[in-house]
């Protein structure tokens, strides 16, 4: 496993004349559980380099081509062979972009400054891009995060690829007591940096108090600022270490800066030696200490009056030299922690969760189906229903989105059916719930680029998809709808056995399950109802939706079940969707089925091994007798004792005059069917096997009836 670190163009790593992004770099490398992984690639002119795995890209001039875009061309052109895992670009978002198109590792982008202020990431549309191509966003502050997120929408900012980890110090012993009357100021000395209000006010300081003196280190070919005093000495550019030796000793650490600094080094690391620290309240500064001074304005007098508080209240002074030492939490430690953490997250395939049943973890679940909140309760009665009672019943969060009443309350004269703001809104919610699993169940117009965005952005999260619906045979656009969400799902289910649809993936994981009953659902014990005025229901539809009758429309169920009746003498049938009579929903359909003793389980189509509609867990589920043809193979699952199967027409019509006058024995296999489909077919068993599964996690052999 290779990581490859890229500096910015020109950024020195060497401790010579090294920036605060080499400074963090070398820091953040130097004691990592990665370490022996790490390249650092960047272009510095001295040979002295920290003690790392670097290599120098030499860039030739080009007149032709930019120098960072020649500088990623040379890094790319190590990458052919170093062949990284994972490649983090340290503050210039213009790269990932140079580097996705020719690279497939997964890219990780720092910004060390303003987001807004930065070629790649200025406008909206390069920031979105940004975050839909980099698998992590590391920011060194809050402030800079939120910079990021200007103008996009709120549910992005809870996204787990937007992450802060600070810039870091180490922390050494501080004796107190030989803290000498030193006040210093790092940084550029220019006005932005605020060195013009300090330094009016440091020269006002010394003069008023003669046994302090001020240090200033740094410099400005740009900009001239000149302040003079014989106890004010001005250092330069001094070594790294040597700041902090001068940290050590100081009372007092100024950083006035005017600009909003992304975050601050000089102010983090002046407190983890104990200095009592006066900040600006620009940008990211506030976030580098624990304990100090802010000003709220920033004028030569506010610079002068908090110093010369300091000095006039040593009790003060004292008190916040140990409290910003003491409670200093951005530690090279912490920082370190964070990054191996995304790496190793990054670097592992796997899921990241652990096994639920055996630790007993609650999972938030996601369920994108078609609930049918618009018809009013009539379809309550679904699976994805079902399915919820089941993830509940095991102690999951789950969380409802109904695609199809999304797209009916959010279609418009821009958005014909819905589909785009269904996707949109998922991704929000995506980013708002944060789930471990997200099921879809025949979410058809969630899209492949939604889903190609999930597994993109959201690795750590599992996908998998359930269908109910025959794809043999003239069904071949189920087939599609099926196959289309396949690439992107961890696992498949199907109510139909995998080994008999030939145009199934090998290389895809396909697991039948059968359609799950629920005890709170399936509540009627009719082999215990002695009011029973039927002895044969059957009941089929045009379509769930539609809930009527379609004029015109033939199912060649019609004709099987006419004969049926013509050659079955004396057995009061019960029959609905047939000869005019309309289909019975919800309520209306469970006062129907409690008059019948008997029913048949007739689904559309030749029978094909293990598929039934949905239909058969009302069937069995509240104590009828059941038939299904045996071509179904149910008797894989079930015996004589508990379900009838039949070869034709002729066997079906003698068996249910049979079982018509065995009162005893109907009665009996009735109570074995309900008994052993709650069993072993209910939604728990069946959602518990979904997640085990989808999720990988190892089980007892012979735990689900179905894969006996």
């Amino acid at each position: 496993m290779k990581i490859s670190i890229l500096l910015p163009y020109k950024e020195n790593f060497s401790p010579t004349y090294a920036g605060a992004v080499s400074l963090y770099v070398k820091d953040t490398t130097i004691k990592s559980v990665h370490k022996k992984n790490v390249r650092i690639y960047g272009s510095t002119h001295y040979k002295n380099i920290f003690k790392l795995a670097y290599t120098n890209l030499i860039i030739k001039k080009n007149l032709i081509t930019s120098g960072s875009k020649h500088y990623v061309d040379e890094f790319l052109k190590h990458q052919d062979g170093y062949k990284s895992d994972i490649i983090e670009i340290h503050n210039r978002p213009i790269y990932l972009n140079y580097i996705k198109k020719k690279s497939d590792a997964k890219i990780v982008l720092y910004f060390h400054n303003d987001p807004l202020t930065m070629s790649g990431s200025k406008s909206l549309e390069d920031r979105k891009f940004l975050f839909n191509y980099a698998e992590k966003i590391v920011f060194n502050s809050q402030w800079s995060r939120k910079r990021f997120l200007e103008g996009m929408d709120s549910s992005t900012g809870n996204s787990d690829k937007l992450i802060v980890i600070y810039q870091s110090s180490n922390l050494t012993k501080i004796d107190f007591k030989k803290k000498e009357k030193l006040i210093t100021f790092v940084g550029k000395l220019n006005s932005a940096k605020g060195y013009d209000l300090f330094g009016e006010a440091i020269v006002k300081i010394l003069k008023k108090y003669t046994d302090w003196k001020a240090i200033v280190i740094g410099d400005e070919p740009r900009e001239k600022l000149i302040f003079q005093h014989k106890r004010l000495k001005k250092l330069g550019f001094v070594n790294h270490r040597e700041v902090l030796k001068i940290y050590s000793k100081s009372s007092v650490a100024v950083a006035c800066s005017r600009w909003n600094e992304p975050l601050g080094r000089t102010s983090l690391e002046a407190s983890s030696r104990g200095c009592a620290v006066i900040i600006s309240n620009r940008g990211g500064l506030p976030e580098t200490i624990t304990h100090g001074i802010i000003l709220k304005t920033l004028t030569v007098k506010s610079v002068y009056d908090s110093i010369k508080g300091l000095i006039n209240n040593e009790k003060k002074m004292k008190e916040l030299q140990k409290l910003s030492y003491t409670n200093f939490h951005h530690t090279h430690h912490a920082a370190i922690s964070e990054i191996d953490k995304y790496r190793s997250a990054l670097l592992n395939k796997k899921s990241k969760l652990l096994p639920y049943n055996n630790i007993k973890q609650n999972l938030k679940i996601l369920h994108v189906t078609n609930f049918n909140e618009r018809h009013d309760g009539r379809l309550f009665f679904n699976t994805g229903r079902r399915l919820n009672n089941g993830f509940i019943r095991l102690n999951h969060s789950v969380l409802d989105f109904s695609d199809r009443d999304i797209l009916k309350h959010y279609k418009n004269i821009n958005d014909f059916n819905g589909s785009k703001a269904l996707n949109e809104k998922l991704l929000k919610t995506v980013n708002n719930f944060k789930p471990n699993l997200i099921i879809f169940g025949h979410a058809d117009l969630i899209n492949e680029e939604t889903l190609f965005y999930l597994r993109k952005n959201h690795a750590d999260i599992k996908l998998c998809q359930w269908f109910l619906d025959r794809m043999d045979g003239v069904w071949a656009k189920n087939k599609y709808r099926f196959l289309a969400k396949l690439p992107f799902m961890d696992a498949n289910f199907i109510t139909t056995s995998p080994t008999v649809l030939n145009f199934l993936p090998k290389d895809k994981k396909i697991f039948f399950i059968p359609n799950p009953a629920d005890k709170s659902f399936e509540t009627l014990n009719n082999y215990n109802n002695n009011n029973c005025i039927y002895d044969v229901f059957f009941a089929l539809s045009h379509g769930v939706h539609r809930g009527v009758l379609k004029r015109g429309k033939y199912d060649a169920r019609e004709r099987f079940i006419k004969n049926l009746v013509n050659i079955t003498p004396n057995i009061k049938f019960d029959i609905y969707g047939i000869n005019k009579i309309q289909p019975v929903w919800a309520d209306t359909f469970y006062k129907s089925l409690k008059k019948s003793k008997m029913a048949i389980n007739l689904s559309q189509g030749i029978p094909i091994k293990h598929y039934s509609s949905d239909r058969i867990t009302q069937l069995v589920g509240n104590g009828l007798l059941t038939f299904i043809d045996e071509r179904t193979f149910y008797r894989n699952f079930f015996s004589e004792r508990e379900m009838i199967f039949y070869r034709n027409i002729n066997d079906l019509s003698e068996k249910i005059s049979k079982y018509a006058k065995d009162e005893k024995l109907r009665v009996s296999i009735a109570k074995n069917g309900k008994k052993k489909y709650l069993k072993y077919f209910n939604s728990t068993i069946v959602a518990d096997y979904i997640i085990s599964k989808t999720l990988e996690i190892n089980y007892k052999k012979n735990k689900y009836l179905w894969e006996k």
